[in-house]
């Protein structure tokens, strides 16, 4: 359930596009494709995260031609930074469904991808969780 109270900035917005994930060795390094493909994401407002530890590389993006494996949910925000809980209260009716996530966080927001096939299964389980969806948001309508 979401955190007890109504506030705007915890609506969720379901991207129209779809998005890839990929993993790297760490020793490999951040592949050129994917470094353009972050210069170009400068000149859009879309999602890319990548993310290095010591054992490996994440990338996540803007699928091409909308053949991504998978779909964003995105918590709207700005979110204040001492809300505790959002992911986990996020999540839960997420596994509840069986829906895996891969969660980016940024300072504003969160962003939940899941996979294309589970989006549907992904909004119901929120929806009668509690959540809202934004108008705009490319909800099914039926769910």
């Amino acid at each position: 359930m979401p955190p007890p109270f109504n506030h705007p900035s915890l609506e969720l917005e379901l991207l129209a596009q779809t998005f890839f994930v990929k993993q790297f060795p760490v020793d490999a390094g951040v592949p050129a494709a994917i470094t353009s493909g972050l210069n170009a994401a400068q000149q859009t407002q879309g999602v890319f995260s990548i993310t290095r530890t010591g054992e490996e590389i994440s990338v996540v993006g803007e699928a091409v031609d909308d053949d991504g494996e998978w779909r964003c949910i995105k918590i709207a925000g700005p979110m204040n930074f001492g809300l505790t809980g959002v992911i986990c209260n996020f999540t839960t009716p997420l596994r509840d469904a069986n829906v895996p996530v891969f969660a980016v966080s940024t300072w504003n927001t969160d962003y939940v991808l899941v996979p294309k096939e589970k989006a549907d299964a992904a909004v119901t389980a929120l929806t009668e969780d509690g959540w809202r969806f934004r108008e705009n948001s490319q909800v099914p309508r039926d769910a």
